[in-house]
């Protein structure tokens, strides 16, 4: 055989490798054909060309395992099974630009699953050179490893640790401060799950720099790095006062409230959760929001939006009316509880109308004043006929007697209290009967309104234990009145009378 002959098997052998690789690497893209490839054994066919003398078939063997293991948990362990991953770390200090990003793709499909196979991935030394990669020339093979580090840091707060042990946050915060907008945002990915675990966590990013960095970048047009930046933002500050402090120092208000009125919903919705974040740690922070601005721009917002975007608004005014009675009235100043009522008659999801129940419960809760602002909304009969549905979540009729209740016990305004005289069940009947007791002996324009609208009769025909709080808070309304009055509303005394008129003797002239 000459030697033309054998350069040119060599060449037909080269050939069929490149045309089998980047088949598998296509077939890998369509769900229809997984079963099948992995039934092949393709995963050890591959894992063997990830040595090839050719780098172009390295790259694409590297790409087809990261398909492979990105469609399911099971093929992602069957990567790792095969000792795939020694060969992607050693190659990714050694090889080309190409190759580490193809094997990064790997290390980020596998690691994505579960705890377990991000384990798996620093058992086999990978932390180190990804780490490495962030420091890359090419902003390509950054956000590869940027993608594989956050990957690994979601799953709990042990890997976060180690990512951070590695020196990984130092490095992505130089990340989100280069030019590219893709590394950019995964950049910002990274760092906001590493900071949700745990304050401490929290605290390295903060240390890093990162927070001053990634407010200024919320002037930035781009809504997916918007949407990123407002996630890291949040899971630093929803962990302590300190942390939230810190957020509000880089100066997040204005900017963030321009946020709210983005067009892209999940960056409505980031903001939205930013500000909760901020608001529910103590009074001093909702009062900052409040002097923001931020209250009325929460507002609206939910009124600009529907379904899970408006829950982090809700939510965030239900922590702002609980700290105090100024913040409440504030919400209130604000129009914040006709949009609260809206969201609980208008949502279809039980979730955000038992949010929308918990937030106008809070700010009912307070005094008179405040629960009269929510009566006077129709709110309550809303909450009570979500209480008795048996259509509604558990959680969503818990809170919505939570909200009756609160509101019920400071209202003094009777024409909001007097449906319930018809249609409370008892538990609630209580509290709206001893409402009345509170008002009626104070006020007689409501004692006579009371009588005239049938309220002093439906009182009487209530059945109470005696000796119960509810029959002492009849006796007190009854004391409100003349005897004969009392009598006259009673049950049966229109009986009574027509008795006395058969029993009546006239009088002989």
């Amino acid at each position: 055989m000459s030697q033309r002959q054998v350069l040119k098997v060599f060449e037909q052998y080269q050939k069929a490798r490149t045309e089998f690789v980047q088949m598998v690497a296509e077939l890998a893209t369509r769900p229809q054909n997984i079963e099948t490839l992995q039934n092949a054994g393709v995963i050890s066919l591959l894992r063997t060309l990830l040595l090839d003398v050719v780098p172009t078939i390295q790259q694409t063997a590297a790409l087809a395992l990261g398909r492979l293991a990105n469609y399911n948990d099971d093929l992602a362990e069957a990567v790792v099974k095969c000792d795939v991953l020694p060969q992607l770390v050693y190659s990714l200090a050694e090889q080309n630009c190409f190759y580490k990003k193809a094997a990064a793709f790997v290390l980020r499909a596998v690691g994505k699953h579960s705890p377990q196979l991000a384990q798996a991935i620093v058992d086999c030394g990978a932390l180190d050179t990804l780490v490495i990669c962030l420091e890359d020339f090419d902003p390509g093979v950054k956000e590869a490893a940027a993608w594989a580090l956050r990957y690994i840091a979601r799953h709990n707060a042990e890997l976060s640790q180690v990512v951070v042990d590695a020196g990984a946050v130092p490095l992505l915060v130089l990340c989100i401060q280069e030019p590219e907008i893709a590394l950019k945002r995964i950049a910002a990915s990274a760092l906001s799950d590493i900071a949700k675990h745990s304050p401490e966590l929290a605290q390295t990013v903060v240390d890093a720099g990162a927070v001053a960095h990634l407010v200024q970048m919320l002037l930035n047009p781009d809504a997916k790095l918007k949407h990123q930046i407002l996630s890291a933002l949040s899971q630093v500050s929803k962990h302590s006062v300190d942390l939230a402090e810190m957020v509000v120092e880089a100066e997040i208000f204005p900017v963030v409230l321009t946020c709210l009125k983005d067009k892209d919903e999940y960056v409505k919705e980031n903001a939205s959760t930013l500000i909760r974040e901020i608001a529910k740690h103590t009074p001093e922070l909702s009062q900052l929001v409040v002097n923001a601005g931020g209250v009325a721009a929460v507002i609206d917002c939910i009124g600009s939006c529907k379904g899970n975007t408006r829950l982090p608004g809700i939510m965030m005014l239900g922590y702002v009316a609980a700290h105090s009675e100024n913040l409440a009235m504030a919400v209130i100043i604000s129009k914040g509880v006709p949009q609260l009522s809206v969201c609980l008659s208008e949502e279809p999801e039980d979730h955000i109308k038992a949010a929308a129940a918990w937030a106008l419960g809070q700010i009912g809760r307070h005094t008179p004043e405040h629960a009269r602002a929510v009566a006077v909304t129709n709110t309550l009969p809303v909450l009570l006929s979500l209480y008795m549905s048996t259509e509604s979540s558990e959680d969503l009729q818990v809170k919505s007697k939570k909200a009756i209740k609160s509101i019920l016990q400071k209202c003094t305004y009777l024409p909001a209290l007097e449906p319930f005289l018809y249609d409370a069940p008892p538990n609630i009947l209580k509290h709206v009967v001893g409402q009345f007791s509170k008002v009626l002996p104070h006020d007689s324009k409501a004692r006579r309104l009371f009588v005239t609208s049938g309220g002093l009769k439906k009182v009487q025909e209530i059945k109470a234990e005696p000796g119960s709080l509810l029959q002492e808070y009849i006796n007190s309304i009854n004391n409100c009145y003349p005897e004969e009055i009392v009598r006259y509303y009673s049950p049966g005394y229109s009986d009574t009378l027509l008795q006395r008129v058969d029993s009546y003797q006239p009088l002989n002239n």
